[in-house]
């Protein structure tokens, strides 16, 4: 008798756990949200974010909030040593959280560490080249996003992005849309949409886009996104949204539907930011 009551008393404790903690969650990160920001943290914002004082009031706010729960959550890592500064994680915390300003109530749950390398690094890779043939090269990256809870950046290309904000290439936006791409676990270009009837709509227009995209490709069009987005699905979700904050009104221009999509899913409309 006394071993299940006490059995039953686990159980209890453990459904209150999971009922109350997302409760504590919440409350501790509005906390963080509603911190006054530090003044050199804004001169840091206006100078190393291009498109920081277009933003509106508003959308000012709540980024400068989402900043401050960003880095109270994710733990970063500077590597073949690299030190990570504060004016470091401020940057690349700021472009992340860009991708937050749609308020889905999500972290990137899955990340835990940002690891930052000064410049390009290298990774083994392997890939079939035949049937029986196993080929293993050294290959140079400047990012990359794992499914389970890292992401890795290279520092340069990041300063090179800000400094170049409209040439439709950002390592960070990139990266970190593949982590909203990955929340459910996979990488197939599909986020996870407000309501069930959202993902049909965003099934049709992502896959007219995509075609469309690797049909400019084969055919060597000039096309607005950069061609690696035709590697795949989940590539053209990343390569889409890094068009989609800095080129905006060619990404409008040429592939409407897809505008509208990645506006009614990040609730932003950047063409108003010009």
């Amino acid at each position: 008798m006394i071993k299940t009551i006490v059995v039953f008393f686990i159980i209890g404790l453990i459904l209150t756990g999971i009922l109350i903690n997302p409760i504590l969650v919440k409350k501790r990160r509005n906390r963080f949200k509603h911190r006054p920001l530090p003044p050199l943290w804004n001169a840091i914002l206006e100078n190393n974010l291009p498109i920081y004082l277009c933003l509106s009031p508003n959308e000012i706010r709540r980024l400068q909030g989402h900043i401050q729960v960003f880095l109270e959550e994710k733990q970063f890592i500077g590597c073949r040593g690299l030190q990570v500064t504060e004016e470091m994680k401020l940057t690349l915390a700021a472009v992340a959280c860009l991708l937050l300003l749609n308020e889905h109530g999500q972290y990137f749950p899955r990340l835990r560490s940002i690891l930052v390398y000064p410049n390009a690094y290298f990774v083994q890779e392997t890939t079939s080249v035949g049937k029986y043939v196993i080929e293993e090269r050294r290959v140079a990256r400047l990012g990359e996003s794992w499914t389970n809870d890292q992401v890795v950046l290279s520092w340069e290309q990041v300063k090179q992005d800000i400094n170049n904000w409209r040439d439709g290439r950002n390592v960070v936006l990139h990266e970190f849309a593949h982590q909203l791409d990955q929340e459910d676990g996979k990488a197939e270009g599909v986020p996870i949409l407000r309501s069930n009837s959202d993902y049909t709509i965003w099934a049709k227009v992502m896959t007219e886009a995509y075609q469309q995209l690797c049909n400019d490709v084969l055919q060597g069009i000039n096309t607005v996104m950069d061609s690696y987005g035709a590697t795949n699905p989940a590539e053209f979700f990343a390569v889409a949204t890094e068009t989609f904050f800095e080129k905006p009104h060619q990404l409008l221009s040429e592939y409407p539907a897809l505008y509208e999509q990645l506006q009614r899913y990040y609730q932003l409309d950047p063409v108003q930011w010009a």
